[in-house]
């Protein structure tokens, strides 16, 4: 299937996820910064990167070596731009990250934030896996189900309307399970609560030696 990430223009996206009334821009960016406070990772892929929300929480740490990856090919170039001279040591990939052939150095940890609802579970977490260091750290943020909110925050920039019809809640419970028989382990789980009413669930886990 054509995935709808192909047809939304960067800037839609980046406005539309900036909104007050969705916040999840900045949420997103927040916990990657927290992310790698509490893990202090020297290595770190961020799965779906867009334009690059929330690199610049890696600037000045512990980070030494950053993969960026999106199947947009255009949120590849624009991430370029923004954050090849800003990090040192930036590698982008655009790629599915249900393919195969996605393969690259192993990093300490991986942040796949809303990454899930728009991909099959068992294949990605396949590449995740394999792309992990043993003993590394995988974060996985979840949108949560809620009777009074839509999945895409309905907003002016309609082209992002287009991902309603690829996405698909994923229950923590099954995706723990997954993650077990996948080689993970795991570790914890917080809740996110936005102003705009959505919940979210941030779950760790870590890579078991093969």
């Amino acid at each position: 299937m054509h995935s709808p990430w192909l047809t939304i223009p960067l800037e839609d996206y980046e406005a539309h996820m900036s909104l007050p009334a969705v916040g999840q821009a900045q949420m997103l960016a927040e916990q990657l910064g927290k992310l790698v406070a509490q893990h202090a990772p020297t290595s770190v892929a961020i799965i779906g990167c867009a334009g690059g929300n929330g690199l610049d929480r890696l600037e000045s740490t512990c980070v030494e070596r950053v993969v960026a990856i999106d199947i947009n090919p255009e949120y590849i170039a624009v991430c370029r731009r923004r954050f090849a001279k800003r990090l040192a040591n930036i590698e982008l990939h655009c790629a599915d990250v249900e393919s195969s052939q996605l393969r690259f150095e192993p990093v300490a940890l991986i942040y796949a934030a809303l990454i899930f609802e728009y991909a099959d579970v068992v294949a990605t977490l396949t590449t995740l896996r394999r792309n992990l260091r043993p003993d590394g750290t995988l974060a996985v943020l979840l949108q949560l189900t809620h009777a009074d909110q839509r999945a895409i925050t309905p907003t002016e920039y309609r082209s992002v309307s287009a991902l309603a019809r690829a996405f698909k809640l994923v229950a923590p419970a099954d995706l723990r399970a997954a993650a077990s028989l996948a080689g993970f382990e795991f570790d914890n789980s917080s809740r996110i609560d936005l102003r705009s009413g959505k919940q979210f669930l941030l779950q760790t886990f870590k890579s078991t030696r093969q």
